[in-house]
């Protein structure tokens, strides 16, 4: 029973995706527009973020993307992720412009290839100095002929301040953003955060 604990979830949240109505805060995202800082037309399914030398545990953050029927993978789809640093900040590059100034340079894009797979090769965030916010990445989604719009951070089972009563709080977009992360022998985290796509208003 434990085994099928966590499809059975999945296919939950899914079903509720399905029979929902386009969420009304859909596209009401500050920063969403940031995905379009980078052509589409050369995009891999996976990425690397941080420069050489970047302090901080590595990251392999990978999943598929799933169309609303939450089993049919969704190729072509733009992720675009940011996130700070091993201190818990947003650090920007020099010279920085555009919504990087507020992103940092930890930040990358991917197009998912035609299984809807993709792939960030990253460092493990931490959360903001002086606060109580689980540490997390933030996921901005852009689908052909849809407007960009946001889903839920992912966040890391076993941080202290991903509780109880967050995840009743919780009306999961995109799926779930709270993920299991297990180490190689290497040291680098792995973690997979699947997505289904959400309803949009010209879907009806």
């Amino acid at each position: 029973m434990k085994l099928l604990l966590p499809s059975f979830c999945f296919s939950l949240l899914v079903l509720s995706a399905c029979g929902q109505m386009p969420r009304p805060d859909l596209y009401r995202c500050e920063g969403c527009e940031a995905i379009h800082e980078h052509p589409f037309e050369d995009l891999s399914w996976q990425t690397v973020i941080p420069p050489e030398g970047e302090p901080g545990d590595p990251l392999l953050l990978s999943g598929i993307v799933y169309e609303r029927d939450g089993t049919t993978p969704a190729p072509g789809v733009v992720i675009y992720a940011h996130h700070t640093n091993a201190a818990g900040v947003y650090p920007p590059a020099e010279g920085a412009t555009g919504w990087a100034r507020r992103h940092g340079y930890l930040r990358g894009w991917v197009k998912t290839d035609a299984q809807g797979r993709y792939q960030f090769r990253t460092i493990r965030p931490a959360s903001y100095p002086n606060s109580e916010a689980p540490a997390h990445i933030h996921l901005i989604i852009k689908e052909p002929d849809h407007r960009e719009y946001w889903i839920d951070d992912v966040v890391f089972e076993g941080d202290p301040y991903v509780t109880a009563s967050r995840r009743q709080r919780q009306h999961p977009r995109g799926g779930s953003g709270v993920i299991t992360l297990t180490r190689d022998a290497e040291g680098r985290w792995h973690g997979t955060r699947d997505i289904v796509l959400e309803p949009h208003p010209t879907d009806q």
